[in-house]
């Protein structure tokens, strides 16, 4: 194997093992959502607004031991304006598992998410951007449409719906990396922790007092209702793999360099599809395998081409919102 870009092979050992980890919680973590507003009909953002709540809390002790006063810049708006972009993702997300979009064709789509960055890099920060690069995000792009729009479901407006969701977190993305070249890490980090949970409200509010106009799903009056009995604990339980998820995720990308953690942080679709399979008899259809093969080669391409140039530490990614 090349020699990586993390402190020792031990550590991006044990930082792939993180990333592994997060994916199966994100996979445990997209069941709940898909059942929560089926069985106990939660509205997309009355479940996201009380799973990101919840997890705040949980998330506390993370927050104070970094320091409130890393809340400190001179670009409060944009950081607003990121939380406020990543918090309009996880609604748009959810909303898809509200419509009835399958665990494993929801997941894999967010595969294109790295094209979006991609394009944003290019275009706002300058960024070059490899061949290499952009093939594989192409690659893995196509793959995403295999899964979606070839099998017996087709691709119906909902479907899209993480592909919003992987553009809206990939506004996210580029404002971090903007952010980053005046802001320490662990400013982009407790912002983030802080400010989601106030912009899921005032999605919240906004969806609840727009409700007339908004596809069925999207907002009720109970949005603010919280289930009873056993949708009580799912509820509780999504919150805490949403910290869990966040947490290992972070810890991984303060371990091992993100390029060499990628293609694990990709096993979230195959691992999608045989929870859903497993659990919810959502049985992915036959061009599901062959288009997360896609996915995951293009992010092994991505990691044994950058893996052959010599590059910085390890990075220390900002907590991610996404499922």
């Amino acid at each position: 194997m090349n020699q990586i870009s993390s402190p020792s092979s031990r550590a991006a050992a044990w930082g792939a093992l993180l990333m592994l980890s997060a994916s199966l919680v994100f996979a445990g973590g997209n069941t709940l959502q898909s059942v929560l507003p089926r069985q106990f009909g939660m509205s997309s953002t009355g479940m996201a607004f009380w799973q990101y709540l919840i997890a705040s809390v949980l998330m506390l002790p993370i927050v104070v031991r970094i320091g409130l006063d890393k809340l400190k810049t001179r670009r409060p708006l944009a950081h607003l304006i990121r939380a406020f972009a990543s918090a309009l993702g996880v609604h748009v997300f959810v909303y898809g598992f509200v419509s009835g979009v399958p665990i494993w064709q929801m997941v894999t789509l967010l595969a294109t998410g790295p094209l979006f960055v991609i394009i944003g890099s290019t275009l706002f920060l300058g960024e070059r951007v490899s061949a290499s690069r952009i093939g594989a995000a192409v690659i893995g792009f196509i793959g995403a449409v295999i899964v979606s729009g070839v099998g017996a479901e087709g691709l119906g407006w909902a479907a899209l719906t993480p592909v919003l969701a992987a553009a809206l977190w990939a506004v996210t993305d580029v404002m971090t990396r903007w952010l980053a070249r005046e802001e320490t890490p662990e400013t982009l980090t407790v912002s983030l922790l802080v400010l989601i949970t106030p912009s899921h409200l005032a999605l919240l509010l906004l969806a609840n007092a727009f409700s007339f106009a908004l596809p069925a799903g999207v907002a009720t009056d109970l949005a603010f209702a919280l289930p009873q009995g056993a949708g009580l604990l799912l509820l509780l339980a999504l919150g805490g793999l949403t910290a869990a998820a966040q947490y290992l995720l972070a810890s991984a990308y303060r371990l091992a360099d993100a390029a060499y953690l990628q293609p694990f942080a990709d096993l979230k679709a195959p691992l999608a599809g045989l929870v859903g399979w497993l659990l919810l008899g959502q049985t992915p259809s036959i061009w599901f395998w062959p288009g997360a093969a896609l996915v995951v080669g293009a992010s092994i391409f991505i990691f044994w081409i950058e893996g052959r140039a010599p590059q910085g530490g390890a990075a220390t990614a900002p907590v991610a919102s996404g499922g």
